[in-house]
């Protein structure tokens, strides 16, 4: 059976994003059933005890976009230029780009590594 919020609201769209092993966070597009839109921001973590998740949201109404994204991007601005100006903040690119590579191909970088080598290998 349907949860009653299931049955007013749809994901119209979805991005999931991977930060590390234990968290994701994921930004969903919902319609209501008055053919309006608006956010809901999800952390979900893995439990320490290894049993599920535990998950926060955010939700983010229209009128609220500009706000939050104003506000959002001041206080990254402010940790990158005021706070910590040293650190390499592209430093994990690499690792999103294999992760992202994995997940479109399906082979792990070890995987790939590994078939790399036994290509090498002449029998």
């Amino acid at each position: 059976m349907e949860n009653e919020e299931g049955a007013r609201n749809s994901n119209v769209y979805s991005q999931k994003v991977k930060a590390g092993r234990k968290r994701t966070y994921f930004f969903d597009v919902m319609k209501t059933r008055g053919d309006d839109y608006y956010l809901t921001l999800t952390e979900s973590t893995r439990r320490s005890d290894g049993n599920g998740y535990t998950r926060h949201q955010i939700f983010l109404y229209k009128e609220d976009f500009n706000r939050f994204a104003e506000g959002l991007m001041d206080v990254i601005n402010h940790v990158k230029t005021d706070l910590i100006p040293d650190f390499d903040y592209d430093q994990f690119a690499h690792r999103d780009q294999v992760q992202s590579e994995e997940n479109e191909s399906g082979i792990s970088e070890k995987e790939a590594e590994k078939s790399d080598d036994e290509d090498k290998i002449s029998w």
